[in-house]
């Protein structure tokens, strides 16, 4: 499986349309060779490099298998967005704290042999937990961001 956006490569800089400094908008992603026997996709999109920990910013389920592409800041059909790490449900885009350097934001799409019955307030933790023993495949996109401005010591 392949997940990729036709706005930035892996391990370059996301535009700043996607970032909280920006329009805050999640970036168009595209999905490759997704195994036929998928019941559904999750997506998950952290900052391992956030000084609090792994910062979780988006995590959706349920999306269609046979969906190939996810325009900038649209939802597919059906799909479920569940809680970020600022308590918000939905995608909160880069917004490293100015002086730490350069962040790398991981998305990762997962290929599930089911669909998840999750409610409204899933974080990552509920969300990797229902999906134990039921991953297929799956592929990783990562983008880099940084806030200009001194480093911080």
């Amino acid at each position: 499986m392949r997940l990729f956006s036709p706005d930035f490569d892996h391990n370059q800089e996301i535009p700043l349309r996607y970032t909280a400094e920006g329009e805050n908008e999640s970036p168009p992603l595209r999905f490759e060779d997704v195994p036929e026997d998928a019941v559904s996709l999750t997506l998950i999109v952290h900052d391992p490099d956030a000084p609090t920990g792994d910062f979780v910013h988006w995590v959706v389920w349920n999306i269609d298998p046979a969906v190939r592409e996810m325009k900038a800041g649209v939802l597919p059909f059906a799909a479920q967005q569940g809680e970020n790490d600022y308590g918000k449900r939905g995608y909160e885009g880069p917004n490293p704290p100015e002086g730490t350097g350069v962040h790398h934001y991981h998305f990762e799409l997962f290929a599930l042999d089911t669909d998840l019955d999750l409610p409204a307030d899933t974080t990552r933790d509920d969300l990797l937990f229902a999906m134990e023993d039921h991953e297929i495949d799956r592929a990783e996109l990562i983008g880099s961001y940084e806030k200009e401005g001194e480093l911080v010591a």
